[in-house]
Formats: structure tokens, C-alpha cells, sequence
């Protein structure tokens, strides 16, 4: 199951774990993804969706 967002395709990025003595390590950053039921393409299907397409309304729950 890949991390990325069905409805508006969004995925990780990658940045960095600054520390305090401005140490630089590499991260992920995941979106919020969530197993919701939904309408997609006519049938009712889980898919993952991000939070921020579940708020906005662009996933039509049954």
C-alpha cells in the first residue's frame, strides 16, 4: 500500500531533522492518510485519502 493520497496524488517529502547544534539528518514527511469509504468512480470503495481532501469535501462519503 503505497503512502500517497488517491485523490489529490499527494506523497512524502523529505527534509531535514534539525538539531540544536544545527546537525542536519535526513526525514519524511508523511502525509495524513486515512482508510475512509468512499464514492469513487460511481462504486463504493475504501480508499486513502489525506486529511485535508476529507475536510475540504473532494471525498464523497456513501
Amino acid at each position: 500500500m503505497s503512502k500517497q493520497c488517491e485523490i489529490c496524488g499527494k506523497k512524502p517529502m523529505v527534509g531535514n531533522h534539525v538539531s540544536h547544534a544545527h546537525n542536519l539528518n535526513k526525514r519524511r514527511f508523511n502525509p495524513n492518510l486515512q482508510k475512509v469509504r468512499a464514492i469513487h468512480n460511481g462504486q463504493v470503495k475504501k480508499i486513502m485519502a489525506c486529511t485535508n481532501c476529507i475536510k475540504s469535501g473532494l471525498v464523497t462519503k456513501p
